[in-house]
């Protein structure tokens, strides 16, 4: 394992409180059976699944100076090196409704805090200060209310500029402006890849056919698009997988992604060929599903899954 840190990105962090509500319903009364709360933000969460496989972690991004001490007790208690720009204000509050019964989850999201042009500065500043040869990138989710929509393009610039490459999880303007840049990975969902395409995609081949004309053609050297419960397409320009998870019970599906996004990149990081990559991308995502909140109990917590992993060539 290479000993290199990994750098992930949250420009909009967020505390999750998640709510356990079996048969929720909407306009009813609706009883909470559990509460937990969490220091979350999709770069967050890849850097807690990395930090438990035992991966080296640096942090950073905008994060409220006035309720901090969840996303302090976080980084010290993962030894996640903590190098975030503290913005005046408070981080914003995710709400999740979890529903056992069914396995859904309904988020109801605060607004974020709103950068000045010298937190900007200080951001950019920082990323070209720890963009060094070969280190790995993770830049992932929404853009702050205010924030220009090419803010990852200018960090992927900074980051090319010093040798290191980028695993991009966004989506709307800004992953259409960070795509022309050329991200060494991105991974869209079907979702949001179809409205890149500007087509629906209904099948396996529409979604490599979208990912290699509107993500491979511009310079990414591997798509992910994630699909659900029907698994992820990977593709580069020689292959094109299909993975698909066991069945599992689904008790969460908030950060999912996310710890797929840290399987991909550790498997970049660690050069694995692209079924490996899938594997174990897929395997961290279903052990996600399965509990509240991000991390692994052990280093090998997910390894349970990856024979349950079908694979196909598309």
């Amino acid at each position: 394992m290479s000993n290199e840190p990994i750098v992930t990105v949250t420009l909009n962090p967020a505390i999750d409180q998640t709510l356990s509500i079996p048969g929720f319903a909407a306009g009813k009364v609706n009883r909470v059976a559990k509460q937990e709360s969490h220091a979350a933000g999709k770069g967050v969460n890849v850097a807690v699944v990395l930090a438990d496989l035992g991966v080296q972690v640096i942090v950073t991004g905008w994060l409220g100076d006035q309720n901090q001490e969840l996303f302090k007790h976080l980084f010290a208690s993962k030894r996640i090196d903590d190098r975030f720009i503290r913005v005046f204000g408070e981080t914003r509050v995710g709400i999740k409704i979890s529903d056992d019964k069914t396995g859904d989850t309904t988020d109801i999201n605060f607004p974020g805090l709103t950068p000045s042009n010298d937190d900007l500065e200080l951001l950019l500043n920082r990323i070209e200060t720890l963009a060094k040869p070969n280190r790995w990138f993770a830049l992932c989710g929404s853009v702050p209310a205010g924030v220009s929509e090419d803010i990852y393009a200018k960090l992927i610039d900074r980051i090319a500029a010093g040798g290191g490459n980028v695993v991009l999880d966004t989506s709307g303007k800004p992953l259409h402006a960070a795509i022309a840049r050329g991200p060494a990975v991105a991974k869209p969902n079907v979702a949001e890849l179809s409205e890149l395409a500007g087509t629906a995609l209904n099948t396996a081949a529409d979604v490599v056919n979208a990912a290699r004309a509107h993500l491979l053609d511009h310079g990414v050297k591997l798509a992910v698009v994630s699909m659900g419960g029907d698994g992820a397409i990977f593709v580069n320009r020689e292959q094109a997988l299909l993975a698909k998870p066991p069945k599992v019970t689904v008790k969460s599906t908030v950060g999912a992604g996310d710890a797929m996004v840290a399987g991909l990149i550790y498997a970049q990081q660690e050069g694995l060929s692209l079924e490996e990559t899938a594997r174990v991308s897929t395997a961290l995502g279903t052990h996600a599903v399965m509990k509240v909140g991000a991390g692994l109990e052990s280093p090998a917590a997910h390894e349970q899954f990856m024979k349950g992993v079908t694979v196909q060539s598309v």
